[in-house]
Formats: structure tokens, sequence, C-alpha cells
């Protein structure tokens, strides 16, 4: 970490201890108020009143649609050492949905709400993924930003994104977020997941897997289950199609590569002695490489074409691509920086360089690629360092999380508020004031 980053990281983080009472507020306040993605509207207006307070210039209602509202919030704030042209523009970025899970943590603060899916479905809502714990770890930064703002130079363009989990950053890069808002040199996110409190990682290259999800509708001949000889039965073909699609990675990717195929949701029938006419499946897919990618879709539709011709059906399965996110890819020399701050600011035991591509997946990576412009994403602990043991520590980077613990979209995850919410901030701060301590740290 430069002597310039490191001294602007810390005017920077002047009076977050006396912040912390009300962000630690904020994050119950938020968890115990989920929302759906797309149905944002809570959690925006407390984040746009928030950023207005401190002095932001507030964009809100972004990211919709010709059928739903946008959501999405964008303050954009000047530093008070900004006397050149070349001063540095950066973005940081939070994400406010929720997920249609039931909450199991048992917590003072826990979820009690349902509410309707755009679909109509009534659904239970948690903040199973942590994005409440990334709402206010961005507000705590954008707070600082505001009261220090003498301690710093350039231009920050703070995006609280709807939707993540169905892709809504496309959605504010469709309303005109490249011409609506200054162009930043680099763009910042970061993740809380299931590890220790106070650790954080990240890697140059591809760091989160590209996501495809598709639909697919198989078209039987419905009768009385007594008679399934008359009928063409779309629920034995989405059995057989299940069963099989577990081949593609097991069977026709090569060791060396990863991929995951999951069939997350499948509905045919309303009563057990009725042989409906349809099924339907949805698929996700997670692959690292894009000639992996391309093989692991075309196995798909080969699959599935092929039990349904198996099994008799007359027509061919309806396949739609429902979403697709590509390979979160995070700039070597960007990263390098950023790595850098966290090591100055945590010390370098407590940074990691991740081994190998994560399987999750990330909207965040489409701000950068559209804009041009280098990215980086990181993963900090959220969970309380006694819940772990030392093989388990030994083994986080290697094996993954242990199984004994809830990860994300568990209904039983729940960030440690303490000491998770203050390094959320330190983290950001530190990343940032690498570009805005005076000149830019990497382009």
């Amino acid at each position: 970490m430069t002597e310039p980053a490191r001294a602007a990281a810390a005017d920077l983080l002047r009076g977050l201890e006396d912040l912390l009472p009300g962000l630690r507020d904020l994050y119950k306040d938020l968890h115990e108020h989920p929302e759906l993605s797309f149905q944002e509207v809570r959690t925006a207006g407390i984040v746009a009143e928030r950023l207005r307070a401190a002095g932001w210039d507030v964009t809100e209602g972004l990211g919709g649609t010709e059928k739903i509202a946008g959501t999405g919030v964008v303050g954009v704030l000047d530093g008070g050492l900004n006397g050149s042209a070349e001063a540095p523009v950066i973005l940081l970025r939070a994400d406010m949905d929720a997920l249609p899970v039931r909450e199991e943590t048992g917590l003072p603060y826990a979820s009690t709400v349902t509410a309707t899916e755009l679909d109509g479905t009534e659904v239970p809502v948690m903040h199973a993924c942590g994005h409440d714990v990334h709402v206010t770890c961005l507000l705590g930064v954008t707070d600082l930003l505001a009261a220090n703002r003498d301690s710093w130079g350039g231009t920050v363009v703070a995006v609280f994104q709807p939707a993540e989990e169905v892709g809504g950053a496309p959605k504010m890069i469709e309303d005109g977020f490249p011409d609506r808002f200054p162009r930043p040199e680099v763009c910042l996110g970061q993740h809380v997941g299931p590890a220790p409190a106070g650790l954080v990682g990240t890697r140059p290259g591809a760091v989160m897997s590209s996501c495809d999800t598709l639909r697919v509708k198989i078209f039987g001949r419905g009768g009385h289950g007594s008679m399934p000889e008359a009928t063409i039965d779309p629920v034995v073909i989405a059995a057989a199609i299940v069963m099989r699609l577990q081949t593609i990675v097991s069977r026709e990717i090569a060791a060396s590569r990863s991929a995951v195929v999951t069939v997350g949701s499948i509905h045919a029938g309303t009563r057990g002695n009725v042989i409906p006419d349809d099924a339907e499946l949805v698929i996700t897919v997670r692959t690292t490489a894009p000639a992996v990618r391309e093989k692991v879709l075309a196995a798909i539709t080969r699959v599935v074409n092929a039990e349904a011709a198996a099994s008799g059906a007359e027509r061919l399965p309806e396949i739609t691509p429902l979403d697709e996110l590509p390979l979160l890819v995070n700039d070597q020399a960007a990263t390098d920086v950023v790595l850098d701050a966290f090591r100055g600011l945590l010390g370098p035991d407590r940074v990691f360089v991740l081994p190998s591509t994560l399987a999750g997946s990330e909207d965040f990576g489409h701000f950068g690629t559209t804009l041009g412009v280098p990215s980086v994403f990181w993963y900090f602990g959220g969970l309380d360092l006694a819940d772990f043991t030392e093989q388990d520590l030994l083994s986080l980077l290697e094996d993954g999380v242990p199984a004994t613990l809830p990860s994300n979209h568990s209904p039983k995850f729940a960030p440690a508020i303490d000491p998770t919410l203050e390094v959320g901030v330190r983290l950001m701060v530190a990343a940032a004031s690498a570009w805005l301590a005076g000149t830019p740290a990497a382009g």
C-alpha cells in the first residue's frame, strides 16, 4: 500500500467508530425487511435518503423495464482535493435484493416477510446472500467519503443495484447508465461469504464463473394415472433428463476443467392420478471457460431432445434461455493494487489469493465490461471465527466451506455483525483510497 494511499485511507476512516452503532441498527433493519429482485422500493428509499442527507447528488429509479419500475440508486460525489482535470473517477457497487427463502436463523431480527414474485407466486423472503451487509457497508463508506471530503480527490459513483440474483446490472446499463454518469477508471465491488470475519480473498483473472439459466418445457400426452400406456408421460421424461444431465460434467468435461449443471426447479401435474400434458425444468449452468460453456450447453440440448425422442414424445421440448451472466474477470494490475491495499490494512496473513475461479456467478462485471474499464471484485468473511475448527481453517481454500456451516443462500446464513460490518467498510475504503489518494493507481 503506497504511503499516500495509506494516509488517505486513515483520513477517510475518521469517524468510523461513531458510525458503527448506527450501521449495526441499519443492518438489522434491512435484514428484517428484505425485498425481492426488482421490488427493492423500501431499501432504495433508505439509500437515497441517506445519500442526500450526506450531500451526494442522487439519481433514483434506474434499471426498470416497461413492466417494472426501476429501483436502482446512484450517488455521485466529488472530492475536496479536485484540482485537475485528471482527477480519478471510481465506481463502488452494492446489490440490494433478497431471495425467496424462509429464514431459519432464529435471530431476534430475522425476517418474517412474505412477498409476491413477478409471476404472482407468494414466497417467503430473506437476505440469505448478504446483500444487506453490502448495502450497509457501502452506506458506511459513502458517509465517510462525505464527512471527510477534504481528504480525497476525484469523483466517486456509488451504485446501489437492484436484482443481482436475476441480472439487474444489465437493466441499469440499458437504462442509460454509461451516458448518465461519469465514466470510472475502475469498478470496485465486494461480497460477504462463509469464511471467518476478518479474512478477504480475490484473484486476478476469472474470479467467478459464467452462468446460464435455461427453462425446458417437455411436451407429453396426458391421461389417467391408471392407463399410462395411453399417454406419453412428461414426468418420466423429465426424470430421465434430470438423471442424464448429471453425466455431462462427469463424462464429457475433462477433469482439469470445471462445470456445474443443476436442475433447481421441476414442475408437473396437479393430481396423483392424472398424468399431465407437460413438465417444466429450470436448469442453471456454471462454467469457467467459453469452450466448456459451449460444450455443456450443446450437450444439454442433445440430452433433452434425445430423452424426449426415446420416450416417443410427438413434439421436441422448448429450451428457453432466461439469464446469462458472463465470466467475472478481475483486471491484473488493478487487482494487484487492491490486494496490496488489503495487506496494508489487515496484514498479509489475512489476505488470500484464491486458487481457482469460484463456481458462483455475479452480474457486477457488466459495468466494467460495458464501460471498457478494469474491475476488481473480492470476497470477505462474515462468520464468527469461533464457528471454525482448526481443520476447517486449514482446508477452507482447498476444500471450500465446511458442511457444518451455512453458506450463502442457506436459510441459516447469518453473518456476524461484528466485526463483519466494520471490516467491510474498511476494505472498501482501503481499495478506493488507492485511486482517491491523488493520482490514479492503475488504469
